[in-house]
C-alpha cells in the first residue's frame, strides 16, 4: 500500500461539481492499494498516518500527531500511485490491485481510521474527482507498507 500524505489547512473533493468531502486542519491522503496488499499493510499505513508527528507543538517543533491535534483526514483512492514509468512514457499500472479488491481495502482503511476516532471524509472510489487543497508548510510525506 502506498500513501501520499499532505498536511493541509483545508482540502475538498468535488464530484460532478458537488462537494463530496471537505476538511480543515489535517491530512489529505492519496491512497493506492497494491496487488497483494493485506489487512496488515492497511493497518500499518493507517497507524503510521494517524501517528505521524508533523504538527507543531507549543515550541513550533513538528512533534504532534493528527490524533494529538484533533485533525481530520480526507482520503482519496489513487491507483495511479502504482504507475510504473520505468519503460517508456505511458505508465503501466500492473502493480495496482484489481478494482473490486482495491475498493474493499480502501473501505477497510476508512473504517479503521474512523474507528480510531479520526474524523474522516472521502471521495468516491473510481469517480472522476476534482481535489483542491491548501498544503500547510508544505509538508508532504510518502509512505509505503512494503519498504
Amino acid at each position: 500500500m502506498k500513501a501520499v500524505v499532505q498536511r493541509v489547512t483545508d482540502a475538498r473533493v468535488k464530484i460532478d461539481g458537488s462537494v463530496r468531502g471537505e476538511i480543515t486542519n489535517g491530512f489529505l491522503v492519496l491512497l493506492g492499494v497494491g496487488d497483494g496488499d493485506t489487512d496488515t499493510d492497511m493497518r500499518y499505513i493507517a497507524d503510521k498516518i494517524i501517528n505521524l508527528r508533523v504538527f507543531s507543538d507549543e515550541n513550533g517543533k513538528m512533534n504532534l500527531s493528527l490524533a494529538d491535534v484533533g485533525g481530520s483526514m480526507l482520503v482519496i483512492s489513487q491507483f495511479t500511485l502504482y504507475g510504473d514509468c520505468s519503460h517508456g512514457r505511458r505508465p503501466y499500472f500492473g502493480g495496482a490491485m484489481e478494482p473490486e479488491g482495491a475498493n474493499a481495502m480502501y473501505e477497510k482503511f476508512v473504517a479503521y481510521v474512523r474507528g480510531e476516532g479520526i474524523h474522516t471524509e472521502t471521495g468516491e472510489f473510481g469517480a472522476d474527482m476534482k481535489v483542491t487543497l491548501t498544503n500547510d508548510g508544505p509538508v508532504t510525506i510518502i509512505l509505503e507498507s512494503k519498504k
